[in-house]
């Protein structure tokens, strides 16, 4: 009898493990799960902007002075992006402006976006810049470095002067777009007699001051 007792008892412990394990394994399940959507609830609000702004106008300064000028049809925000960026995705026109609050330069893309933490601009898609001397810039994709305080792009440029008319591949320039280099030339159209010359070096470097 008291073998038989022993039995009993301990088939009772293996009952009672059983059902701890399994209430367990329930309970692991269900925390797995509520760590899964809050996961997925934290994505979600990292891809989305923190704010939006349409018909936007407005003047950003940098240590108090006004360095240029936004026009944007639609302006979002990603902070929490990595890394943050402004996103300007139904164009932009921008002025920038010299220390006396002259504009010296305009931009315009089909898309620009700002790294504020870089302080890169990356303008993309019929992007047309003009010079203080009236000179027209036309490229499909160009970064504007303020913290080197150069622009730049590897693809196809076209650069319009009064006299004549500049394509290549590949350029770099001040912030003023004044004194600029393109890479690869390809060709000099002049305007007058709408004659084309090739430009024999490899690069063409051009600096138009007062």
């Amino acid at each position: 009898m008291l073998l038989q007792h022993t039995d009993c008892g301990l088939k009772n412990k293996s009952i009672t493990i059983v059902q701890v394990a399994v209430v367990m394994l329930i309970l692991c399940a269900s925390c797995s799960g509520k760590k899964k959507e809050l996961g997925e609830a934290i994505t979600e609000r990292d891809s989305m902007a923190v704010m939006t702004t349409r018909g936007v106008t407005t003047l950003v300064s940098d240590s108090g002075i006004t360095r240029y000028r936004i026009k944007a049809e639609e302006w979002q925000v990603f902070d929490r992006k990595k890394p943050p960026y402004w996103a300007f995705e139904k164009g932009i026109y921008l002025e920038k402006f010299d220390s006396l609050l002259n504009v010296d330069a305009s931009i315009e893309a089909d898309t620009a976006y700002y790294y504020n933490k870089q302080e890169l601009w990356k303008l993309v898609g019929n992007v047309e810049i003009e010079n203080l001397k009236g000179e027209r810039f036309n490229t499909e994709l160009l970064y504007w470095d303020q913290k080197k305080q150069k622009v730049y792009s590897d693809k196809f440029i076209r650069i319009e002067q009064p006299d004549r008319i500049i394509t290549g591949r590949g350029f770099e320039s001040n912030q003023q777009m004044t004194v600029y280099t393109i890479h690869k030339p390809e060709g000099i159209f002049y305007v007058e007699d709408e004659a084309a010359s090739a430009t024999p070096s490899d690069s063409l470097a051009t600096t138009n001051q007062e």
